[in-house]
Order: structure tokens, then sequence, then C-alpha cells
């Protein structure tokens, strides 16, 4: 049975410089029912003002996905990598044994909105890593797109966890269909626009979740741009 973890339900902080939702407990928001969800550790839609960004900081045994949804982020990190991510591009960062990094919006004028997700590794003290992949509308246009997954199959970024991660863009008649097997979960992530999954309407910012086996039916979708875990 699908349950739904609505918008609103979210923690949110505006810091004036970053308003930032986040699904699950994270920084100064915790609630004990909402630490995760499988190894889906993290997911904050952050807005980051122009000229503003996450400065130098750490991180260790997390793998770490940002999905643009609009404007630029600049990434700087202690692998000697430095990138702009831009939209409908996955940035995947394995932080493993350590690895610093900082993020920054490069534009005078226009805000960056993405997701950012953490997921648990399958295991600790791995070696860093870094890719950067890039989907564009007409791959997800109407369908769910693989973008990253164990085995990095497809074109999708690799992540060191036994999850497949799809995005998909929904309007008028378009559909797709997502079938999640027995003792596996699913969770669906609203990144703007709405749709329904079934007969639940779904909204800019909510999450949706199940446990398998399960059909998805993604349909009625109005500028709906959706984010789907297939997690153990």
């Amino acid at each position: 049975m699908l349950q739904v973890r609505r918008s609103a339900e979210r923690g949110y902080f505006d810091h004036g410089w970053l308003r930032t939702y986040h699904t699950f407990s994270f920084a100064d928001y915790y609630d004990p029912r909402w630490l995760g969800y499988g190894p889906l550790r993290v997911i904050n839609d952050d807005l980051i003002a122009p000229g503003q960004g996450f400065g130098k900081h750490g991180h260790r045994d997390m793998e770490i996905l940002t999905y643009i949804l609009s404007g630029e982020l600049a990434h700087r990190d202690s692998m000697g990598n430095g990138s702009v991510i831009r939209v409908g591009e996955v940035q995947r960062m394995s932080a493993g044994t350590g690895i610093t990094h900082s993020e920054f919006n490069p534009s005078a004028t226009h805000e960056v909105h993405l997701l950012q997700i953490w997921i648990l590794p399958e295991a600790l003290r791995l070696a860093p890593g870094y890719e950067q992949k890039a989907f564009g509308t007409a791959d997800k246009r109407g369908r769910l797109r693989l973008i990253a997954a164990h085995q990095g199959e497809d074109g999708a970024a690799t992540i060191h966890q036994d999850v497949r991660i799809y995005a998909g863009l929904f309007a008028g008649a378009e559909r797709a269909e997502l079938a999640v097997a027995s003792g596996r979960r699913a969770w669906l992530q609203v990144a703007r626009g709405n749709l329904s999954v079934g007969d639940t309407a779904l909204a800019d910012g909510d999450g949706a979740y199940a446990a398998g086996p399960v059909q998805l039916s993604l349909h009625g979708g109005t500028d709906a741009e959706v984010l789907v875990f297939d997690l153990p």
C-alpha cells in the first residue's frame, strides 16, 4: 500500500542564503520517525541564493548525489575535481575514506534549485570517487530513465549500494510503470509539479513509499519531475 509524506511535513529552514526542505532528519531537523528509508538517508530540497553556497567541508562513508532542477552549481573537491553541474545532470560523489568539497552558485542573478541525496554505502572505507552524468529532457520525457545504479548500467552513474534511481518528466497523457519486487521497497519524490501514482495524487515536494511487491503507475502529470528509488 502506498504511503505519503506530504511536502508540508518536511523539515524547513530559511537561512537567508539557503532555503531547504529535509525529507529525513538532517542537521537541526530531527524526527525519530524519519531517519531514512532503507539505505536512503537524505533527500534535501535546496534553493541557494545567487553568489552563495556551501564552503569547504568534509564527509566520510556516504554516497552523495546532486540532481540539478534549475540553475547551475560550481563544485570543487579534494580529489582535484572542478566542474559546473547543470540542469538534468547528476553528480555522484563517493565520500569513502574521506573527502572535502565546496558547492557554490556562480550566478549573480538566479537561484540554483537542486536535490541532494545521500545513500548509505554497501561497505565502509571505500576509495573516494567522482562521476558526473547528463540526462536531457528527451531521456526522461514520459518515461522513467535510470540515472544511477549499482553497476552503472545503461549509462547511469555508479553507486556503491544495491539501489536503482530513476528520473522522469510527465505531463498530460504520459505515463510509466515500475515494478518493485518482493523484498525491495520504493520511494518516489516529486521534485516539482504534480501527478498521480495509482489513485494517489501527489504534489510538488511530496514523497510516497511502499514495500514490494508493488506496481507503481505514474500518470496524470502537470509539469511533473520525479525521482523514484528502488531500494533493498
